[in-house]
């Protein structure tokens, strides 16, 4: 029999999904395996479903042996699979791209209104009891209509994200090392890195962590932009280099941030949590019941398209 195993309990029809496919080997308890218990789950099993925070490299293939044939990582991004180690195994990779672009959207254009209109910073200065009153330059922000969003990534996820910078008046455009099919729909105009992060008012990243995006945002590039910008990281931590991120917003090179991910997670740089012109969540882009759900339910049907030896829905391409 097919045996599948789960690292982390998962929500919706998946559980139902897999059993009708094989015997399934879930993680004991709710929180994070440790690395022991990772290797442990997967030893001879035919199929991994495994959650971003999985590293998949060689050493837990060489734990789960000969049997696997697939690993189905419940994320868009797979930057914690070494695609080369599965491919020289013959081991396919899939992950779970677009059920999560809305709901990631959605968190993204959050953090550039509590951004721009500092409602972190608000909502700590009510809780804390400190005296305050109106005036005509308390808690001043920044308009999004008339400014310039520019997006690092005009894929699916970025694409909603400019849409919904259009809703509010926002002027797009965007950087890529190809031309988006998204951009006529969106009347975005496509630039090179550096003339986008000069003249946006508002950045935000979507795109995937490699080896050429490792510190894309970097000290040089946070020179660039204007020092009434924010910056937006949904994509993943690493993307931004995390200590001249500090730097930047700490010395006034750039306004405000907004961070749902981070470059040593769950390990933020105590500098961030130091600046009140950031705004820090965890890692929490796709964190809605409808959307896990979904993301769950098309990493169980990977495994079982796998399992019953068919292609599954979305794979990933492998070098």
């Amino acid at each position: 029999m097919t045996t599948i195993a789960v690292t982390a309990a998962l929500p919706g029809r998946a559980p139902a999904m897999l059993a009708e496919a094989g015997a399934i080997r879930a993680a004991p308890g709710a929180g994070r395996l440790s690395r022991e218990e990772l290797l442990a789950l997967v030893e001879g099993v035919d199929v991994a479903v495994t959650m971003l925070s999985d590293r998949v490299d060689d050493e837990l293939l060489d734990a789960a042996g000969p049997a696997l044939r697939g690993v189905c990582n419940v994320a868009v991004g797979f930057d914690n699979v070494d695609l080369a180690a599965c491919a020289g195994r013959g081991v396919l990779v899939t992950n779970t791209p677009g059920v999560l672009d809305d709901a990631t959207a959605d968190l993204a254009f959050a953090l550039i209104l509590a951004a721009r209109r500092r409602l972190g910073e608000g909502e700590r200065l009510i809780r804390s009891g400190r005296p305050w009153e109106w005036s005509m330059g308390f808690m001043v922000g920044h308009d999004l209509r008339g400014g310039r969003l520019g997006i690092v990534g005009l894929g699916g996820i970025g694409a909603r994200v400019a849409a919904r910078g259009r809703a509010f008046g926002m002027e797009i455009a965007y950087h890529g090392r190809r031309e988006s099919p998204h951009a006529a729909d969106l009347d975005a105009t496509r630039l090179d890195l550096e003339d986008l992060l000069a003249t946006s008012d508002v950045v935000s990243l979507h795109t995937p962590l490699t080896p050429e995006t490792r510190h894309l945002i970097g000290t040089r590039e946070l020179a660039l932009m204007k020092p009434t910008a924010t910056l937006v990281n949904t994509s993943r931590g690493a993307v931004v280099d995390e200590a001249a991120l500090v730097a930047a917003l700490r010395d006034g090179e750039i306004g405000t941030a907004g961070l749902d991910v981070f470059e040593h997670e769950p390990d933020i740089h105590p500098g961030l949590l130091a600046l009140e012109n950031a705004v820090l969540v965890p890692h929490i882009g796709s964190a809605t019941v409808e959307t896990r759900a979904a993301m769950a339910e098309l990493a169980a049907a990977n495994a079982v398209a796998i399992a019953r030896g068919e292609t599954p829905p979305t794979p990933v391409p492998l070098p």
